[in-house]
């Protein structure tokens, strides 16, 4: 892929105190995003704030959509007219945008969706925090498809991550999301924003041949399509139908498992490039905590608790969510006791580790319904009764 330097209009270089919010909006203007259509939700309002008062200044458009509908609808528009674009939103918002979710995937559209989630089902917490639409995240919208979901820890992660998610989606054309949460979302911290020339950006990959050899969906060497740009004078077809690669619909099982098969090898054939995690010390643990978001930053007290006992605790901060960095917990389920996974739900992606891990080690849940975080003593309670 092509790559280039952040556009300096766009970067507010230095040090500042501001909320996660604020910082997922900073890093979508550094990343390069033009367009922002989306509709107000607790805890992710100040995102849309943030952008309709800066946006103006480095060229880009905010537009507040009549809800969460339009709000994805109008980035699949821009991004095939060739804008970079970004919404925000939190749980109810996010179960409205899942049918868009799909179309996008199908027509593999590059975009970038932020969810700052907060406590569930139905309108549940809206001021109060959770991480309940992690599995919602991978299998909100129906059928066969991949995404990659990103999970930050602090207001400087939702900067970076935010960039990082923007590179990504134009990697391989998919929407990525963020998924932080309310503690995340509202919390202010120091946020280091580096000058434009350090901040590196994937390119689209554009088609540059005659125009009317074009063919949307048919792959380069890379395994990704290039796109053009709507009003370019290229005539193409783009669809949430089965389609060959002119973009055209071809209902049969022959062309479903050429086109289902690409939407899903993408992500899984490069994984390993996707997948970023942060590990501290792993190689001599007997017990391994994994977590992601704000669960990551409770887990640190329990886990030095932990140390002052004797128990040998190495952590896990799964910085990409999905996809899911099963290579990697496989290697270490060998060799540790125990998986500690707390997270604030019922027990989502815990799952994941159970199904990865099978009988090799114990995988134990440390569930939160939301509305606050964890007591780190119910996560060091964990560790001790895995370590016996």
């Amino acid at each position: 892929m092509k790559k280039s330097k952040a556009d300096p209009k766009g970067v507010l270089t230095g040090s500042h105190f501001m909320d996660g919010d604020y910082a997922l909006a900073e890093g979508g203007l550094a990343a390069g995003c033009r367009y922002f259509g989306g509709y107000p939700i607790t805890p992710s309002t100040e995102t849309a704030e943030r952008f309709s008062e800066r946006i103006p200044y480095v060229g880009g458009v905010f537009i507040q959509m009549e809800d969460e509908l339009g709000s994805i609808a109008s980035l699949i528009g821009a991004v095939w007219g060739g804008k970079k674009a970004m919404t925000v939103t939190s749980g109810p918002g996010f179960s409205l945008m899942m049918e868009n979710i799909g179309l996008a995937c199908m027509m593999e559209t590059p975009l970038v969706i932020a969810n700052v989630q907060r406590g569930g089902p139905s309108t549940g917490l809206p001021t109060l925090t959770g991480q309940q639409d992690m599995m919602q995240a991978r299998w909100g919208s129906h059928g066969d498809y991949e995404i990659i979901a990103l999970s930050p820890d602090s207001p400087q992660e939702c900067f970076d991550l935010t960039i990082e998610a923007f590179n990504l989606s134009e990697t391989y054309r998919v929407p990525v999301f963020v998924m932080t949460d309310e503690c995340i979302g509202h919390m202010h911290e120091k946020v280091v924003i580096p000058p434009a020339e350090e901040i590196e950006l994937v390119e689209r990959k554009w088609y540059k041949g005659p125009k009317n050899k074009y063919l949307p969906y048919k792959n380069d060497t890379d395994g990704i399509p290039f796109m053009v740009k709507v009003g370019d004078g290229y005539r193409f077809h783009t669809t949430g139908l089965t389609r060959d690669e002119r973009g055209y619909p071809l209902l049969n099982a022959e062309c479903q498992a050429t086109c289902v098969s690409h939407l899903i090898d993408k992500i899984k054939d490069n994984a390993d490039k996707i997948i970023h995690l942060k590990e501290t010390d792993i190689d001599n643990a007997e017990i391994l905590v994994m977590s992601y978001g704000i669960t990551s930053r409770v887990s640190i007290k329990a886990v030095q608790e932990a140390k002052k006992t004797g128990i040998k605790v190495g952590t896990m901060q799964l910085k990409t969510v999905w996809p899911f960095p099963e290579k990697r917990i496989k290697e270490l389920a060998g060799k540790v006791k125990a998986i500690v996974f707390p997270e604030i739900n019922a027990g989502q992606v815990v799952l994941e580790a159970e199904r990865v891990v099978g009988d090799k080690c114990k995988v134990v849940s440390v569930p939160h319904y939301g509305g606050w975080v964890h007591n780190p003593e119910d996560i060091l309670n964990a560790i001790k009764e895995a370590a016996k």
